[in-house]
């Protein structure tokens, strides 16, 4: 039993059919938002989000009866696992608003989708490097807020009254969102020379911080590519030897005869 299992997971078109159902379960769970929808086939939708958890489930239960301990060791398939539990949550109880994260299904994608599980391990390999962009990016937002309170705060307290609400601010500068008409033209009617606050504010963290992250980002992608790659390569070597090998093996044996 465990082997037919084995066969029929490693099939290609079983990894389409659990595409297909992740696409329909999307369409699904986006119509069920609708009021119209539902009033006119809510008990279908509700019908299909059932048949499809259950297949999810016998999936999932196929693969841990196929490789139990190898199926915790796949944070891919833990991730499959916790999403599908997600869903199993009943509709009443304290753990009822779980019901609403039911979308995160279609998350499974990630893990079905090679090319897009090659991005997230990429960024998720880039967190190192972003962490110290991200305490850089901090420490540029604390002594700029602490500045731009203590001289347009008495003035501008909606804006820069406080720390937060300066933070929030130079986020919104940082951002470009209306910044110039909205924030900092009117700042420099009452101080003209807030422009030497703000361009270099908007150069360090717009232009060059932010930056930064695209860089480290773009830097793990290629390493986890080449690393791909490179697997690929000494698995090819490997067969390669193998075939080699059975070859000698055979002239041997034809020299003997």
């Amino acid at each position: 039993m465990r082997q037919a299992l084995k066969l029929v997971l490693e099939k290609p078109w079983f990894e389409r059919a659990v595409l297909l159902l992740i696409g329909l379960n999307a369409i699904t769970l986006g119509l069920e938002t609708s009021a119209y929808a539902m009033d006119n086939w809510g008990g279908l939708l509700k019908w299909l989000d059932s048949i499809i958890l259950v297949l999810f489930v016998a999936e999932i239960v196929a693969r841990l009866i196929v490789d139990f301990k190898g199926f915790w060791r796949d944070p891919w398939r833990i991730f499959d696992f916790i999403v599908v539990v997600v869903a199993l949550v009943p509709t009443a109880g304290p753990f009822s608003v779980l019901r609403a994260f039911r979308i995160l299904r279609v998350l499974r994608l990630i893990s079905t989708v090679q090319s897009m599980r090659r991005v997230v391990t990429g960024l998720l390999s880039a967190l190192p490097g972003m962490g110290s962009i991200v305490l850089l990016l901090g420490l540029v937002f604390y002594v700029f807020a602490v500045i731009s309170t203590k001289l347009f705060g008495e003035q501008f307290p909606e804006w820069f009254g406080s720390l937060g609400a300066s933070s929030y601010t130079l986020f919104q500068i940082m951002t470009l969102e209306s910044w110039s008409m909205g924030i900092v033209r009117p700042v420099m009617e009452a101080f003209p020379f807030a422009w030497m606050l703000f361009i270099p504010f908007i150069v360090l963290t717009a232009f060059t911080v932010l930056n930064l992250f695209i860089g480290v980002i773009v830097d793990a992608m290629q390493q986890e590519h080449e690393a791909e790659a490179r697997s690929e390569r000494d698995a090819l070597n490997e067969q390669m030897a193998q075939v080699l090998e059975e070859v000698r093996a055979m002239r041997r044996e034809m020299k003997e005869k």
